[in-house]
């Protein structure tokens, strides 16, 4: 049995890790989570009581407890997704992303770097692994055609991408410099169950439940690749098992799609199940002022995956964006005690008929 650090556990993805972890291997899981806004214990049904699942809430910026759980676990792997990951909140507010991606991942890397050197047992040392989980906003906005791979440049263009592209620098530096062995990894947009309901398709599928407005950002013809949370998770434990140290991954579903299409594929989705009494959900759909910085593409060539490492995603779009708006009407209470707890508000919109654009 190995003993695995989850930081960020209690999170979108870093839930649907933990929850795999526990229920298809054998290992002891640590999750390191500063339970903030977007956390959510609720997200590990399973977690309570489990005789391999120990819960630490701290920040990641915290040297000292972080040096106290490496020497109380002594972890055989690390994989870092503790991050503030909201690009509209990055934008209201870049301070807190400065210092949880940035300044985190450089005490998580400080932490680790000890742990690693300190260790007595050559086999344990030479299979420890840090995994750094990123984003493919890291190298900026594609234009109509092309894909994203390991060595595209880096163009950050909103302060949550470029906090995520430093602490990306970061690990790549305290692996060349210092010899930690890391994997990184570069992902698409993820969607699926447990999605916090800021976040574009849990917004539209819980607005469009309620038939309120739909808004979207600028002619909504900005695409993203789309990408379902499990299949991530599964390519991730990969990454860990088998990626080779220093070298990076991208994840992508192949799923290109603009958000006006995300938007209008979740509303033919809820008229199947769920008719509005008004008509046709497509008829909500409003457009509103553009953000600032907003990229126009994101596609994500995942070929390195599956040559070197075998993977593919099991989900297409369509089935995984299925699976989602039905995971959503089955799971009201999850979400509702989200939105009951105070984000009934105006960054939501929900409750109301407001105008907050839909997010991504």
């Amino acid at each position: 049995m190995k003993t695995i650090f989850v930081t960020g556990g209690a999170g979108f993805i870093g839930s649907a890790v933990v929850r795999q972890l526990l229920d298809e291997t054998g290992n002891f899981v640590v999750n390191i989570d500063k339970l903030t806004y977007a956390a959510n214990l609720d997200s590990l049904p399973q977690a309570a009581g489990h005789p391999r699942y120990a819960l630490e809430t701290m920040d990641i910026c915290d040297g000292r407890e972080l040096h106290r759980l490496f020497t109380t676990y002594r972890p055989d792997a690390v994989m870092h997704l503790a991050a503030e990951s909201h690009v509209d909140r990055s934008i209201d507010g870049p301070g807190e992303f400065i210092q949880t991606n940035i300044v985190g991942t450089y005490t998580l890397l400080q932490q680790a770097l000890a742990y690693w050197r300190e260790m007595t047992d050559p086999a344990k040392q030479a299979a420890f692994r840090l995994h750094h989980v990123s984003t493919d906003e890291v190298f900026g906005s594609l234009g109509a055609t092309g894909l994203f791979t390991e060595t595209t440049p880096y163009a950050p263009n909103s302060p949550y991408s470029a906090s995520k592209a430093s602490a990306d620098h970061l690990v790549r530096a305290w692996h060349a410099t210092y010899g930690l062995p890391v994997v990184l990894t570069n992902c698409s947009n993820n969607y699926g169950p447990y999605h916090f309901p800021e976040k574009l398709i849990p917004l539209v599928i819980i607005r469009g439940m309620a038939e309120q407005s739909l808004p979207v950002y600028g002619n909504g013809a900005n695409v993203r690749d789309w990408l379902y949370v499990e299949d991530h998770a599964r390519a991730l434990r990969l990454v860990l098992e088998r990626g080779a140290t220093g070298e990076s991954y991208n994840i992508g579903g192949s799923s290109e799609r603009s958000n006006l299409q995300v938007v209008e594929s979740v509303c033919d989705l809820l008229d199947a199940v769920l008719p509005a009494a008004g008509g046709p959900r497509r008829r909500l759909i409003t457009f509103v002022a553009d953000r600032p910085g907003h990229d126009q593409r994101y596609a994500i060539d995942a070929a390195k995956m599956r040559r070197q490492l075998g993977w593919q995603p099991q989900e297409s779009f369509e089935s995984g964006l299925r699976n989602t708006v039905q995971w959503y009407l089955d799971n009201r209470p999850w979400w509702q005690a989200i939105i009951d707890r105070g984000y009934r508000t105006e960054r939501l919109g929900l409750g109301t008929a407001g105008s907050s654009p839909v997010r991504t």
